[in-house]
């Protein structure tokens, strides 16, 4: 299920929390003695680095990847540190080991992320705050007989629970097949657990769906979320070779994707997957070019959240742009109010990203 951790940090007494919920984490995604200190040394960093330098903020800790036997990733912690704090003025010297603005510090925290996670990125905008994600995974050796990883676009996301719960009910996943990359994005009716089971179990059927477009995939999840409680879902699929995206929703699962005119919404039709599903699902298909970005998200974002307008931000990883827009949506006095997850597809970084 999509257990998540989310942690205030709003003076030193709660970095220890961080960094027990690193290892917890760790724990669950079965990540080595290595990785699994490395995981803990990244969260302390970030925490203390918000007690330092913000004023204070969010450590979120979401698990990606995928679980045993999924085959698609390894299992991942990531973690994501928020804060509205006065921001980075020069980020390139920040992430060098010696630069500090105060005298207490050393200034080697974002360094050090950076150099140890598997991959690290960070966004600051001045007078807006920032935001930095750091993803850590065991170091296994590629098995000389499987498949090369296909370059090409890239997702990410964030996920996190109402009132700090165990569980979140929303979970978002990718899968590849071929030149197909299919994003989805499923919310579980209701909060908890019951709700987490039945996005857990979208994430599953979708990997056993990966050559699918998207109305077939979402008629394999409503046969297989009959027995849950259901959930909304939407599923992107790009083809990477015809550079077409084509998207399709059941229930409340808004969608932006960015064009030359703007950002445009992506409507999902009305239903409930494993419940109520409808007769005809529409599909809306898009020329995917090397500027576009796709945004979905559960309904925890507010109906009329802004699209980010960083035209710098968009070629960050896309973890981190998700992260920017949950944060951006909401405030440090006016926190969202529900399960919230944002998934983003992104062009190759080949295509202008860093």
């Amino acid at each position: 299920m999509s257990r998540v951790w989310d942690i205030p940090v709003q003076d030193s007494t709660r970095v220890r929390d961080v960094r027990v919920a690193a290892e917890a984490a760790s724990a669950r995604a079965g990540l080595d003695p290595h990785a699994t200190a490395v995981a803990a040394l990244v969260a302390t960093e970030l925490a203390t680095n918000l007690v330092k330098h913000a004023g204070g903020g969010r450590i979120m800790i979401n698990l990606t990847g995928s679980p045993a036997p999924l085959p698609d990733a390894a299992p991942c912690v990531q973690i994501t540190s928020i804060d509205y704090g006065p921001g980075i003025r020069d980020v390139a010297a920040a992430l060098k080991d010696g630069c500090t603005t105060i005298p207490s510090s050393l200034g080697a925290g974002l360094g050090t992320c950076r150099r140890i996670s598997t991959h690290f990125d960070l966004h600051s905008r001045m007078g807006r705050g920032t935001v930095a994600v750091a993803s850590i995974r065991s170091q296994h050796p590629r098995h000389p007989s499987a498949p090369p990883v296909r370059p090409g676009a890239r997702t990410g996301g964030i996920n996190t629970s109402l009132s700090h719960a165990e569980h979140s009910g929303d979970a978002y996943s990718t899968v590849r097949s071929g030149s197909l990359l299919t994003l989805m994005l499923a919310d579980g009716l209701g909060h908890g657990a019951m709700a987490a089971e039945a996005s857990t179990a979208a994430v599953e059927a979708l990997h056993q769906a990966a050559e699918r477009p998207p109305t077939e995939i979402l008629r394999h999840l409503h046969a297989v979320l009959r027995p849950t409680r259901g959930a909304a879902v939407g599923v992107a699929q790009l083809d990477q070779d015809a550079r077409r995206l084509s998207f399709a929703g059941v229930g409340n699962i808004g969608s932006r994707l960015r064009t030359a005119n703007g950002w445009e919404h992506l409507v999902s039709h009305p239903g409930i997957v494993g419940a109520h599903f409808p007769a005809t699902v529409p599909v809306r298909e898009a020329l995917w070019k090397p500027d576009s970005l796709l945004i979905l998200h559960s309904d925890g974002l507010p109906s009329r959240w802004v699209p980010p307008d960083d035209p710098e931000l968009l070629t960050h990883d896309p973890a981190v742009v998700a992260a920017v827009v949950l944060r951006d949506a909401g405030s440090a006095a006016r926190p969202l109010r529900d399960d919230t997850s944002v998934a983003v597809l992104a062009p190759a970084a080949s295509d202008g990203s860093p």
